[in-house]
C-alpha cells in the first residue's frame, strides 16, 4: 500500500476543500457531468484515506474513519440530489465542517511521521560499511529501517551483464531482510536511502542492477547517502602524488547524485571535496557541483562504519566454525598463532601472473610451518570475477591453486561474508594493500605488505 506522509493526508484533505468549494459555487443549471465526476474521484479519494488510517496502529483511528464514512455519504445524497439547491448548500456546508475536523486532527492529533530508512546492499561481504548506521536506525523509535539487498551481475569484458547474485540470505541473523521486489519505491517513497556501491554502469567487473542505480534512486527519496563499501590509506590533502592514487574515487555516478556522502575523516573529505571539484568542472557540470560551500555541507568526514564495527567486534564473542579450529589448534589444545592473508584487486590488476606466482610462493611457505602457524587466506569477494572480466589469462592457474590449497586442508580459506571475524581473530595480517589493512590498523596488530616481485 502507498505510503502517506501527514503532508499528504493534509494535501489530499485540502484537495477535497477545494473541491468542495468549487461545487458550492457552481450554479445548479450549469452543473455538468464534470462535476459529477468529481464527486467519485472525491468519494475514492475519502474510501483510500480511509483504508489507510485503518492499516495504521500507533493510535485510533475509529474516530477519522466515521467522518470520512459520513463524508462519503453527504457527497453522495449531494451527486444523487445536485438539483436540490438548498439541500446541496445544506450538504457542502457539513462537508466543510467535516474536513476542517480532519485536517485538525491530522494536524494535532495524529503523531509526527517517523523517518522510513532504507539501505541497499549488494555483498553481504560490504554490509559492515552500513551496519553501525542501520543499528542507529532500528534503535530509534522515530525510525522504520529496512534492509533491502539488491541483485548485482557480473560482466563480461565486453561490458554485457553475465551471472546476476542475489545474497540476501548471506546476512548476519539479527537482520530483517526484506526482498527488493517486496519494496515499491515508487509508493513508498523512503525519506532516506543508504548506498555503498557508487559506481552504477562506471564498474568494469560488476554492475548493481540497473534498476538501482544512483539517478534512479535519487527520483524516490528526499535523501540519497553514499558511505563507501571500503576505507582509504589516510594521505594529507596537500600531499598531490599520493592523492593522485585515490581520486577516482572522488567522483562516479552515486557521489554526483548523493545528496550526502559519509567518508572516514576531515582530511578525507577535503580531498574528495578538492578531486569532485576538479573532475565536475572537466564533465562539464553547472551549478551546485562547483559550488564549492555545498560541497563542503554535502561531503561530510563523519568515519566510517566499517570502523565501528572492528572497534566493537571481541575475539571471545566470534563463532569460529569447526573446520577453522581443525586447522588452528595444536594438539595440546593451545592455538597457532593465526595469520591473515589477503590478497586484493590491485595487486591482480597490476602485477598478473606474477601476483599468481607469489600467492603460490607464500601458500608453500606457510605450508612448511603449518605446526605452529594457522593461515587464514581470504581473497578480495571480487576476485574472481575480475579475473574473468578483465584477466582472464590468469584464471585458470588461480583456480587451480585455490582449488589445491581448499582440498589439501591445512589452511583456512575464507570466503564469507564476515571479514571482520578474520581481522579480529588473526594475530597478524600479510598481504596486499587494501582497505582491509586500514581496518587492521585499528586492532594495533602487526601488518606486513606483501611485495609480489620478490619470490623466495
Amino acid at each position: 500500500m502507498k505510503r502517506y506522509r501527514k503532508k499528504d493526508l493534509l494535501q489530499i484533505v485540502s484537495t477535497l476543500v477545494q473541491v468542495n468549494d468549487s461545487i458550492t459555487r457552481t450554479a445548479v443549471s450549469t452543473v455538468l457531468f464534470e462535476v459529477e465526476e468529481e464527486f467519485a474521484k472525491c468519494q475514492e479519494a475519502a474510501i483510500n484515506l480511509g483504508n489507510y488510517l485503518e492499516t495504521l496502529n500507533d493510535m485510533d483511528y475509529t474516530p477519522l474513519v466515521s467522518i470520512l464514512e459520513d463524508y462519503c455519504e453527504n457527497v453522495y445524497q449531494m451527486g444523487i440530489n445536485i438539483q436540490d439547491e438548498n439541500l446541496c448548500r445544506k450538504l457542502t456546508k457539513k462537508i466543510r465542517k467535516q474536513l476542517i475536523q480532519l485536517q485538525n486532527a491530522i494536524t494535532y492529533d495524529m503523531p509526527q511521521d517517523k523517518k522510513e530508512v532504507v539501505f541497499l546492499p549488494y555483498k553481504a561481504a560490504m554490509w559492515d560499511s552500513l551496519e553501525s548506521v542501520w543499528k542507529a536506525a532500528q534503535e530509534d523509535e522515530n525510525c522504520d529501517a529496512y534492509v533491502i539487498p539488491i541483485p548485482y551481475f557480473d560482466k563480461n569484458p565486453d561490458g554485457s551483464f553475465r551471472e546476476e547474485h542475489y545474497e540476501g540470505n548471506l546476512y548476519p541473523e539479527d537482520v530483517p531482510i526484506t526482498r527488493y521486489d517486496e519494496y515499491d519505491f515508487e509508493e513508498r517513497k523512503p525519506d532516506i536511502i543508504y548506498i555503498h556501491n557508487a559506481y552504477d554502469n562506471w564498474n568494469l567487473v560488476t554492475s548493481v542492477h540497473p534498476k538501482f542505480f544512483s539517478n534512479n534512486l535519487k527520483k524516490w527519496t528526499e535523501q540519497l547517502v553514499y558511505i563507501p563499501y571500503f576505507v582509504l590509506h589516510e594521505v594529507e590533502p596537500d600531499n598531490e602524488q599520493a592523492v593522485e592514487g585515490i581520486k577516482h574515487f572522488c567522483f562516479m555516478p552515486g557521489i554526483i547524485n548523493a545528496d550526502k556522502v559519509v567518508v572516514q575523516s576531515e582530511d578525507m573529505k577535503q580531498i574528495y571535496v578538492n578531486e569532485f571539484l576538479k573532475a565536475a568542472k572537466q564533465h562539464g557540470l553547472q551549478g551546485k557541483h562547483l559550488d564549492r560551500a555545498y560541497l563542503e555541507q554535502k561531503f561530510l568526514g563523519l568515519g566510517s562504519p566499517k570502523y565501528d564495527r572492528i572497534v566493537a567486534a571481541k575475539k571471545e564473542d566470534l563463532e569460529v566454525p569447526q573446520e577453522w579450529l581443525k586447522v588452528i589448534e595444536k594438539t595440546d589444545g593451545s592455538w597457532k598463532k593465526i595469520i591473515l592473508y589477503n590478497t586484493g584487486i590491485a595487486a591482480l590488476l597490476s602485477h598478473n601472473e606474477k601476483w599468481v606466482d607469489k600467492i603460490e610462493n607464500v601458500l608453500n611457505t606457510f605450508k612448511e610451518n603449518q605446526d605452529e602457524i594457522a593461515l587464514l587466506w581470504r581473497p578480495h569477494p571480487l576476485i574472481e570475477s575480475t579475473m574473468k572480466s578483465m584477466r582472464p589469462e590468469v584464471l585458470l592457474k588461480y583456480t587451480m591453486l585455490k582449488e589445491q590449497y581448499i582440498a589439501e586442508g591445512w589452511g583456512i580459506y575464507d570466503e564469507s561474508a564476515d571479514v571482520d571475524r578474520a581481522v579480529v581473530i588473526s594475530d597478524a595480517y600479510y598481504g596486499d594493500g587494501s582497505s582491509v589493512v586500514q581496518l587492521y590498523q585499528q586492532t594495533g596488530k602487526p601488518i606486513m605488505i606483501q611485495n609480489v616481485e620478490v619470490i623466495t
